[in-house]
């Protein structure tokens, strides 16, 4: 029997099928570079795109340079991008290539349609050559004295682009200070802004070798550019805005008279539609009253309506950044938003992201007057479809119990969850009420006769399990079935996977023993025994000392293993003060998502008041800016 015959798979018409296409696309290149026929354009548009189309995908088109160079004399705009996409493209692979595209790059940075000449401009200033920097100078200078603004615009950062490929030609230029005239007197709001982020990065890279940089980077902070700069601040788009507002941040006032002014100006900056204006803003607020405790007060009161705003209003993301801020807020001053507290009730349709951080600042904001609510609150979400969520909701309840003098309540909250049928929530209220037991001993009595008839073979979790294992070695007198629970637990002692458990395990024998020796001794020396065979080196030790120290004095084992318990009155910090209050000096950044500072998960070089990455590469150029938090209507950063 034949095999069946295999079916040729067509080409994609996008995708050339051999050499032979491109070859014909240079011929039919060629053929329309000097044609001046009507509806020209539209066939050059046509192979334009397939070109680019070719290039996309990782074919090489670089054989066409000379043809796609011949057919970008035209007014065009669109050939115009195109082209320049192209050359842009295979400039940065071969210089050579490069050099044919000079002339005409230099002749469209003097043509009559000011479009095309900032595109030009900035497609020369983007094939980053050394060995062309020499061209870039000339229309360089002629940009930045450009009549259009958007020409403008482009030369500033190609100022930019330039001193990246060589410092010394773009300072010899005197390109610094022709920027800084820009800045202070240019009318277009947007090319104040270029040259303000352009200066910044020269004068900061430049300032380790020259004092004149230097004063030059100071002086950017100066009273007069501040103001200058507050005083056009609504008329810069939100980019720009957040750029100011940053540079702010760095000027220290001279009285609190001068704070009050920059407040005022910046009053209205508060009900800006952009979240990342908005942070900008409260920013410069904290800062500015840090050493103004009761106007600091009085700033969270003024900030909190603008902040719960942008948490309700815009997307899941945009909620998410302005939450984390709020949430530092809120636990640097929790007494101010106590009031608000159903603010950060979680909705049913948000994300977990969004409703764990939320459930975060409910426990913060607890307090007598709020608890009932709160709690009642969080109870609810114990039942939620999503896990995860429904144990955050039972450990926010249980760490406000721990923060709270009253806590009749809760802790009969707590109970009920160990009565409900479900393992993951019985596992977290277990390991809740053994840290509640620690703290308030005389709930025992309450706690344990629930805890009791609670079967260890039903939990399974290890911190649940060890929790279990704690209560029936330090309440063991107050369960009658606890040896023999800790008795079966021994024999399966090879089935126990977790060296928490079997830790825990150890330690709750012993404490059974001394409180009741007759029912424990056996199980005593058969843990003691699975223990100093364990293969985990810290139950192996632990099993040992307890063996070395009953066999010296059993008298010094009960004071050492079962000493009079003292309530534990505060809890360990998991983040020292220190750390929060670097993490609040990074206030607007990415520190205050991660709850972390800076250089513990991104490594920096800090150049002025903004950071860039170490990578100066052509790849990462676009994208060496790393801008504070930008929330834009568009999604943009």
């Amino acid at each position: 029997m034949a095999p069946p015959a295999q079916s040729q798979r067509s080409p994609s018409p996008s995708q050339p099928s051999g050499k032979s296409e491109v070859s014909d696309l240079k011929l039919q290149l060629r053929q329309l570079a000097g044609s001046r026929a009507p509806g020209v354009d539209d066939s050059k548009r046509d192979l334009f795109k397939k070109v680019i189309s070719y290039m996309t995908i990782g074919i090489d088109v670089s054989s066409l340079f000379g043809e796609m160079v011949m057919c970008s004399a035209t007014s065009d705009i669109v050939l115009k991008k195109m082209c320049y996409l192209y050359v842009g493209n295979y400039a940065k692979v071969n210089p050579d290539l490069a050099l044919l595209t000079i002339n005409f790059l230099q002749r469209d940075c003097h043509d009559e349609d000011p479009m095309i000449r900032g595109l030009a401009l900035r497609s020369l200033c983007s094939l980053r050559v050394a060995n062309l920097v020499e061209y870039l100078v000339g229309p360089l200078g002629s940009g930045l004295k450009d009549n259009n603004s958007y020409v403008r615009i482009v030369a500033v950062i190609g100022v930019l682009k330039l001193y990246h490929i060589s410092a010394s030609t773009c300072v010899d230029a005197d390109f610094p200070s022709i920027l800084k005239h820009l800045m202070l007197n240019d009318s277009d709001t947007q090319v104040v802004a270029n040259c303000l982020s352009a200066l910044q990065e020269i004068w900061s890279a430049e300032a380790s070798t020259s004092e004149e940089a230097s004063r030059e980077r100071e002086a950017l902070i100066s009273k007069p550019v501040i103001y200058y700069l507050l005083n056009r601040i609504k008329e810069f788009s939100e980019w720009a805005q957040c750029l100011v507002l940053e540079l702010i941040t760095k000027y220290v006032p001279s009285d609190n008279s001068e704070v009050f002014d920059i407040m005022n100006l910046l009053e209205d900056r508060l009900q800006h539609a952009n979240g990342a204006v908005v942070l900008a803003t409260i920013k410069i607020f904290l800062q500015l009253t840090l050493s103004m405790t009761d106007v600091h007060q009085q700033v969270y009161e003024r900030i909190k309506a603008p902040l719960l705003t942008l948490v309700s209003s815009g997307s899941p993301e945009q909620s998410y950044a302005v939450l984390s801020h709020l949430h530092l807020l809120v636990m640097r001053a929790p007494y101010i938003f106590s009031s608000d507290y159903k603010h950060f009730y979680c909705q049913y349709n948000e994300p977990s992201y969004v409703k764990r951080l939320k459930l975060e600042m409910l426990t913060a904001v607890a307090n007598e007057s709020n608890t009932y609510e709160i709690v009642t609150e969080l109870c609810e979400y114990a039942a939620n479809v999503d896990i995860p969520i429904a144990r955050e909701s039972i450990r926010a309840v249980g760490k406000i119990a721990l923060q709270q003098y009253d806590v009749n309540a809760i802790v009969d909250r707590l109970l009920q969850f160990l009565e409900m049928e479900k393992d993951y929530v019985t596992a977290e209220a277990l390991v809740l009420v053994k840290d509640l037991l620690r703290k308030y001993p005389q709930w025992s009595h309450d706690c344990i006769a629930v805890v009791g008839n609670i079967s260890s073979k039903n939990v399974q979790e290890p911190k649940a399990k060890a929790a279990l294992i704690w209560m029936l070695g330090e309440y063991s007198q107050d369960m009658q079935d606890a040896p023999y629970i800790l008795e079966n637990l021994v024999e399966n002692w090879d089935e126990e996977h977790s060296a928490e458990v079997r830790l825990h395990l150890l330690t709750a024998v012993m404490k059974c023993f001394f409180k009741r020796p007759p029912e424990t001794q056996n199980t005593l020396g058969a843990a003691l025994a699975a223990g100093i065979a364990d293969f985990h080196q810290d139950v192996h030790d632990r099993a040992l000392f307890y063996y070395r120290i009953l066999h010296y004095n059993v008298s010094v084992a009960e004071r050492v293993v079962n000493p009079p318990k003292q309530a534990v009155s505060v809890f360990a910090d998991t983040q020292s003060s220190e750390i929060k209050d670097r993490i609040f000096d990074e206030f607007n950044s990415l520190s205050i998502v991660y709850q972390k500072v800076t250089n513990s998960f991104f490594q920096l070089n800090v150049i002025g008041i903004f950071f860039f990455t170490l990578d100066h590469s052509e790849s990462s150029f676009d994208g060496l800016l790393k801008h504070p938090i930008c929330i834009l209507k568009e999604g943009k950063c």
